[in-house]
């Protein structure tokens, strides 16, 4: 199964909007407005779908949001479907999508991350179309720090493109900004300095293969489903091996350790050349941080470990396609990774 790229973006296209888990509630709809007026500056047709309530924990009932979402992706005439934001309970969707639609309609693109990997990564591994884990819509209006690129970028580039995104070197630990407040936010408060850090000893890492991950938090929940089978991927699009990354919303560090003891078990990171792990706020515990519980899980792999990737939930972002080929490099001197969209 070959990895299939949706076209490149070009003006005039139509980006549809939808959140298939929390919706956007009313004090922060304005932030939405500041964020869809940027794609519109871009050229791009908005076209805004019906699930969207955010009084509540959803957007609307598991049915609603199925169906939209998967009218969305297969509508020829939407070549990008970039929700607010993610949310708690994507996983309902999963049942309820049309995946011989999703399989056999043209494919587009999927933004997002957080909730959005409980949709993401299966539409990868079970269609073959390359998703983007990186920036949602409401992260849309802040400037890309040096060394990175946006869902801009990426979702516009040809097939075969390959670019290459270093740690801008600073990141955020101060929360996050408020929407209510200030919904034209536009400049990162990055107030601590930091890179990359290999968690399994020494040494450089240069290592490939094909990406896949997203958040631990909720595909820990869908091992054993047949939705998160990265062997089957592997041996079908990715013989070179894979690059898996994962990242850690907010759990502890002990539930983090026994997620990813699980999803090593199930065999989640079988095909992994290396690990990429999400620079993580979560918290640790007084006898394990978060890196002391990734290394516990993970390093029976016997496979590099590079930790505090711009790909988790603390800005900014560093954004990952799945289904693209990487390239992993990280020395005393140089950390980079190179994707190729091929």
């Amino acid at each position: 199964m070959p990895v299939r790229y949706p076209r490149p973006l070009r003006p005039g296209d139509r980006v549809a909007v939808t959140s298939p888990s929390s919706g956007v509630p009313e004090k922060l709809r304005e932030r939405l407005n500041v964020a869809i007026r940027d794609v519109e500056a871009r050229g791009y047709e908005v076209v805004v779908g019906a699930c969207l309530d955010g009084s509540g924990h959803v957007s609307a009932s598991a049915p609603e949001r199925a169906a939209e979402l998967t009218r969305m992706l297969t509508d020829p005439g939407i070549r990008a479907v970039v929700p607010p934001w993610g949310g708690d309970l994507a996983i309902d969707l999963l049942p309820l999508l049309d995946w011989d639609r999703l399989r056999e309609a043209e494919p587009t693109w999927l933004v997002g991350y957080s909730d959005l990997s409980t949709l993401m990564t299966p539409l990868t591994l079970l269609t073959g179309t390359a998703t983007v884990h990186g920036n949602n819509l409401m992260d849309t209006p802040y400037r890309t720090p040096d060394g990175l690129v946006s869902w801009f970028d990426i979702v516009s580039a040809p097939r075969g493109h390959r670019f290459t995104q270093t740690p801008p070197g600073r990141h955020r630990t101060t929360g996050w900004d408020d929407y209510a407040l200030h919904p034209d936010a536009r400049e990162y408060t990055l107030d601590t300095p930091g890179g990359w850090t290999r968690l399994d000893g020494g040494g450089d890492v240069e290592v490939e293969g094909r990406l896949i991950g997203g958040c631990i938090e909720t595909l820990c929940n869908l091992t054993g489903s047949g939705c998160l089978d990265t062997s089957a991927f592997a041996r079908t699009a990715a013989p070179e091996g894979l690059l898996v990354y994962v990242e850690a919303c907010g759990d502890d560090a002990l539930a983090i350790c026994r997620n990813l003891h699980g999803m090593r078990l199930a065999g989640f990171f079988d095909a992994a050349n290396a690990v990429l792990v999400g620079r993580t706020s979560a918290p640790g515990v007084p006898s394990l941080s978060q890196h002391q519980a990734v290394l516990d899980a993970l390093g029976p792999l016997g496979v590099p470990i590079v930790a505090d990737v711009e790909c988790g939930h603390v800005p900014p972002y560093l954004p990952l396609v799945n289904g693209a080929h990487g390239r992993l490099t990280h020395t005393s001197t140089r950390s980079e990774i190179t994707q190729t969209l091929a």
